[in-house]
């Protein structure tokens, strides 16, 4: 198979990383980590690049572009520890473009397009353990509209997003909805979370909201295997530049006067991150091209993805650290900030043992028909 990208995606590849390199630098990273975990600013800048328009039809001022694109948009900005959640761009305008009606569509996508709009997804609750049909939250109908009373946790940037994808029970099944921060009833608890980007808990009493799908989980799953596909990429590009610093620094650490990448245990060791990278890139690219495939193949193919990034990140994060000593710790290197990227990533969307689950059940289910 072909795994070579087109012109276009490599000069889209070529713009990220130049913006990072030259508009997101670690000290930039830290003075926003130490405002709070989120900058508007840079949010606006993600904009300008046409990022929050990536995959926004074009009928709604977005480019159409595929799940492809957005991995490779996202390497780039794992590279740089990008903590602003453009990844929930992704998910609003698969969810908003593929189950809204036409009204809704066209009253949002616009605004998530051009950046004015951040609508994230605001779907875990302390009860479900990664569980998307385990949901407590609940819809009512409300004259014309509806009303959701809910709790929901570690929503992204959640204090400062415009509205928020919210799944509910509607006549005993799950629904999904859209709630605008500013609605009556709506309050947000912000916070930063272990890797210094922000996250909020979201509550709604008789919130106004408007239905978006009465088909709540399978809009629910396609978002997160969204925002997982996205993850997977994100991940693959902080692996990468943690293999290059660990690298760099072993070039230049010396112990008895000689470098210690020079000492055979320690290359063994680098070779095993560079090969739990490599493993993880198959995977990420995996994950983005079965993102077209039928709702059960890619959920499955997601949650294999997410099995292989688990076990990667936090070994290539783990044996960073270890190889670099003390100094891989310290708040002051940017090591440590990976470090803390990579396993809050693989708590995210759901840990290792939840989508190992995933996988076995579909092995279980398999073996029944053969045998």
């Amino acid at each position: 198979m072909d795994f070579d990208f087109s012109d276009d995606q490599q000069q889209l590849r070529d713009a990220v990383r130049r913006w990072v390199d030259k508009g997101y630098t670690f000290e930039r990273r830290r003075s926003i980590v130490e405002a709070g975990g989120f900058s508007r600013e840079v949010w606006g800048e993600l904009a300008e690049l046409g990022l929050t328009a990536l995959t926004v039809p074009e009928e709604h001022g977005g480019l159409g572009l595929g799940a492809t694109d957005v991995m490779v948009v996202m390497e780039e900005l794992g590279r740089g520890l990008v903590m602003e959640p453009l990844a929930q761009a992704f998910v609003a305008a698969g969810v908003l473009g593929k189950h809204a009606d036409a009204t809704l569509a066209g009253q949002w996508l616009p605004r998530v397009a051009s950046g004015e709009a951040l609508v994230v997804l605001a779907h875990q609750e302390r009860q479900a353990r990664y569980r998307l049909d385990v949901c407590a939250a609940k819809a009512s109908k409300s004259g014309s509209g509806y009303t959701v009373d809910a709790t929901k946790s570690v929503v992204p940037a959640g204090d400062a997003a415009d509205a928020f994808l919210v799944p509910a029970q509607l006549d005993g099944k799950i629904a999904l909805f859209l709630v605008e921060r500013s609605a009556s009833g709506v309050s947000t608890q912000g916070y930063r979370t272990q890797d210094g980007s922000r996250a909020a808990e979201l509550r709604c009493q008789a919130a106004p909201a408007t239905l978006v799908t009465a088909d709540g989980l399978a809009a629910l799953t396609l978002a997160q295997d969204a925002a997982n596909a996205a993850l997977c990429a994100e991940g693959v590009g902080a692996m990468e530049q943690t293999l290059k610093l660990t690298t760099e620094y072993m070039n230049q650490r010396k112990q008895f006067n000689t470098v210690i990448a020079s000492f055979q245990a320690l290359r063994h060791r680098v070779a095993d991150m560079k090969m739990q990278l490599e493993l993880a890139r198959s995977m990420s690219y995996y994950a983005s091209l079965k993102m077209s495939a039928a709702d059960a193949e890619r959920h499955v193919a997601i949650a294999r993805a997410k099995v292989q990034l688990g076990q990667s990140l936090r070994f290539v994060g783990q044996q960073s650290v270890q190889l670099h000593g003390g100094i891989g710790v310290t708040d002051e290197y940017a090591g440590s900030h990976y470090f803390k990227r990579l396993t809050q990533m693989e708590m995210t969307g759901g840990d290792t043992l939840h989508h190992l689950g995933i996988v076995s059940a579909k092995m279980q289910d398999t073996a029944g028909v053969f045998a």
